[in-house]
């Protein structure tokens, strides 16, 4: 018998959630500048309510952004192109108010400085091919799903707006079964909830959670209130920021707090957390643990972390404190280190501000890479 058992619950949200519409819109401004301007500096916020997305923050760049425009394209794209679903990309008020970045942050990043303090932590574990905890790689594919259903017209009264969550056991550290899966699907008027339900186990659920992970009495929740037809800006204020479980690791692992989309590489909030992903997955896939997390903390204005911790959580290979060596031997960890290592000045954010930044295998995502693991078998004499 195992001795221990628990469960672990993520969530995930589609393209079309508030919060990710302002993810998307961020870091669309920011692929725009790091297109024509490299160097640019982006800090930018952007909330969405009805009939109304705000864009706000700190640009210095040689470029023009027409923000107004980049706005209302990433809103078409995601599906809100009908007045009636109470945000649409031609009809909304887009505002700014932007203006350059301080000089006394700029200082310190002009000469190769962190853009703030703080802490930033990657994960990685080896219970599924993409090295990411379970829950949160399924909530992903389960939206995705959804929103694919959505737009190949596969079921063509859904609209933009859904969630996902899924609950999986665990029996000694190991992912066993699915015991949950909740689905918040926003639809037309008039579709009834039995059918909203029986088509998205068939299309969604079914393709994703594989026969042998469902449980005994497997339970499958759709539309808790019943119906969902009001969604979007125009029932949720967004904010740019406000999904950073969903984000990383799905509350597996610990955050550091800051956020990534609107932000350009200098800022290590999203940076150094790449860095760390890319590290964490690296060492996991070396073997040189089962479970990894990366901690490494900076001071704004220095290059050097303020510090680099590496914790296995018993399933280390070899003692914590060497692989903490090998680390700090093998990877150039200074912000501008990182963005050459990881080749971060390319236009390549706003496809990570949906579905995830971590466990994807697509060319942009570039702290994914498993071309570290021979270097830190050999450092770490395995």
């Amino acid at each position: 018998m195992p001795s221990n058992v628990y469960t672990l619950t993520s969530e995930s949200v589609t393209e079309g959630h508030p919060d990710k519409i302002c993810d998307q819109v961020s870091d669309a401004v920011l692929d725009w500048i790091m297109h024509d301007d490299p160097q640019g500096r982006v800090a930018v916020e952007t909330m969405v309510t009805t009939g109304t997305c705000f864009v706000a923050g700190e640009i210095t760049t040689t470029t023009y952004v027409p923000v107004d425009t980049v706005a209302r394209e990433v809103v078409r794209e995601i599906g809100y192109t009908r007045a009636k679903y109470g945000f649409d990309c031609d009809t909304i008020g887009v505002l700014t108010a932007i203006h350059e970045q301080s000089r006394e942050i700029s200082q310190g990043v002009d000469v190769g400085g962190a853009g703030d303090q703080g802490m930033m932590i990657g994960y990685a574990t080896n219970e599924t091919p993409e090295y990411m905890p379970m829950p949160i790689m399924l909530a992903h594919k389960l939206v995705k799903r959804l929103a694919d259903a959505r737009k190949t017209n596969q079921l063509d009264y859904l609209r933009p707006d859904g969630k996902s969550q899924v609950t999986v056991k665990y029996e000694d550290d190991r992912p066993v079964a699915v015991t949950k899966v909740l689905l918040a699907a926003q639809h037309r008027p008039g579709v009834s909830l039995d059918q909203i339900r029986s088509d998205l186990i068939e299309t969604v659920v079914t393709p994703v959670i594989p026969d042998e992970l469902q449980s005994d009495g497997f339970d499958v929740m759709v539309n808790g209130t019943g119906s969902f037809t009001v969604g979007g800006p125009q029932a949720d204020t967004g904010t740019t920021g406000r999904k950073i479980i969903v984000d990383t690791y799905g509350g597996i692992g610990r955050h550091g707090g800051g956020c990534f989309s609107g932000k350009d590489p200098t800022k290590v909030d999203r940076s150094a957390s790449y860095m760390a992903r890319y590290i964490a997955k690296n060492i996991v896939a070396a073997g040189l643990a089962d479970r990894c997390e990366v901690h490494i903390a900076y001071a704004i204005g220095q290059a050097e972390p303020f510090s680099l911790a590496v914790f296995g959580f018993g399933t280390e290979k070899i003692p914590a404190p060497e692989i903490e060596r090998v680390v700090r031997e093998n990877f150039d960890l200074t912000p501008a280190g990182i963005i050459q290592y990881l080749d971060l000045r390319r236009p390549i954010y706003k496809k990570t501000a949906s579905y995830g930044h971590f466990g994807r295998d697509e060319p942009e995502f570039t702290w994914e890479r498993l071309d570290a693991v021979a270097a830190l078998q050999e450092a770490a004499g395995l």
